[in-house]
């Protein structure tokens, strides 16, 4: 199961990106994902830019460059369902092939989509891992609260969030006990298929069952100490010259980045 330093990305480190308020982190992410979005299939130079970019900021958090690309492969498996684009796109064909009875064929206009589609994913996925790694939490959802998100979204999230280290914990449970209730000699034949896949779902099932019924007394548990919709944080969240400079040179690249893709 999922590790509480795996549900909480967020990695304490000394670095001028870790002092920025969450609003320039949060509004440079998203600049980030609609550039990637607004850029043309192809412009390799402008995703070359971006991509260097984010290099920068990974330094500058004190970052690994490893650190960044392993996590980004998250995004892969997400990024295949688009491979159909390669046959169902119009353009010249460059190779064809049977695949059981169908004849696929690529065409290039296909291939320069799907290629720019993942490049956009990866990039993008790595901006967002970079905030959430070098941002707690609670100052996220402050800094989407001075954003003027509205609160009922933020507390979904937030419950969201909050949630996730609930159903992990009760998973955790479930593994245990089950563990101390099959003890097995070391010789002795492992259980059939069906059995295996008839104990894991009912594990499913009452996973949920005691998450949700966890989940509601924690609940009940934040509202009579007083929670009132918000996470709090010793962070006084001021906007000082510096993040102001940073917000000015994401925009100033970022709009560098569009002229370069569009003319390029």
């Amino acid at each position: 199961m999922f590790t509480h330093t795996t549900i909480n990305a967020y990695q304490a480190r000394q670095s001028p990106i870790h002092q920025l308020d969450a609003r320039v982190k949060i509004l440079g992410t998203v600049g980030i994902i609609l550039s990637n979005v607004l850029l043309p299939d192809g412009a390799w130079w402008a995703f070359l830019l971006t991509y260097v970019g984010l290099l920068l900021v990974v330094r500058l958090s004190n970052f690994k460059i490893g650190f960044v690309l392993k996590r980004s492969l998250l995004a892969l498996p997400f990024v295949l369902v688009a491979v159909s684009i390669l046959f169902t796109l119009p353009g010249n064909a460059l190779f064809s092939f049977r695949l059981f009875s169908w004849n696929l064929t690529i065409t290039d206009s296909g291939l320069l989509r799907f290629t720019s589609i993942m490049i956009r994913a990866w990039l993008s996925v790595q901006a967002a891992i970079l905030l959430t790694s070098t941002t707690r939490f609670p100052d996220i959802t402050h800094g989407l609260r001075h954003l003027h998100i509205p609160l009922v979204l933020i507390a979904i999230l937030s419950f969201m969030y909050r949630y996730l280290f609930v159903l992990n914990e009760e998973a955790v449970r479930l593994l245990q006990g089950r563990a101390a209730r099959s003890a097995s000699l070391p010789d002795s034949p492992k259980p059939p298929i069906g059995w295996q896949a008839k104990n894991a779902g009912n594990m499913v099932g009452q996973l949920f069952l005691r998450s949700y019924e966890r989940s509601d007394r924690v609940y009940n548990a934040m509202v009579a100490r007083g929670f009132q919709g918000q996470f709090l944080t010793l962070n006084p969240h001021v906007m000082h010259s510096i993040d102001w400079y940073a917000l000015a040179i994401i925009l100033l690249v970022l709009s560098l980045i569009q002229v370069i893709g569009h003319i390029f």
